[in-house]
């Protein structure tokens, strides 16, 4: 059996996206799992441009039992946030235009992410306000 996880986007305009994402744990967790693929983000209207990355404008996140780490995808992953667990916050960047992608060799735009300290039953429920990149 598999952790039970949904991702789900709430908007997709040409200068922003939201997706919520969430987890009930089987006790497996989850290991650099592509969250946010840029690739799959609606193209800019007025040229077709495509989303090649995002910064984090914001993060609400609930977390029970498990914490979670949001890398920025490469060929050494690097971290966006940690989320520290048995924690509910709402941290907003939106004020100097988003925490950035600081990943280098590799860099894919992506956002992935890792759960630790899992067990049966645990869950996060994330939402992401996201500054798409052209």
């Amino acid at each position: 059996m598999a952790d039970a996880v949904t991702s789900t986007t709430l908007s997709d305009s040409d200068r922003s996206a939201v997706i919520q994402l969430t987890n009930t744990s089987d006790g497996t967790g989850e290991s650099a799992v592509t969250k946010v693929d840029v690739s799959a983000l609606t193209s800019r209207s007025t040229d077709a441009a495509p989303c090649t990355g995002v910064r984090l404008a914001r993060i609400v996140y609930s977390t029970f039992g498990m914490s979670v780490k949001l890398l920025w995808d490469a060929t050494t992953n690097t971290i966006c946030w940690d989320l520290n667990s048995d924690y509910t916050t709402d941290e907003d960047f939106s004020d100097f235009g988003g925490i950035r992608n600081t990943s280098g060799s590799g860099k894919t735009g992506d956002i992935a992410l890792t759960t630790t300290g899992h067990s049966s039953a645990d869950s996060y429920v994330i939402v992401l306000t996201l500054l798409k990149e052209f």
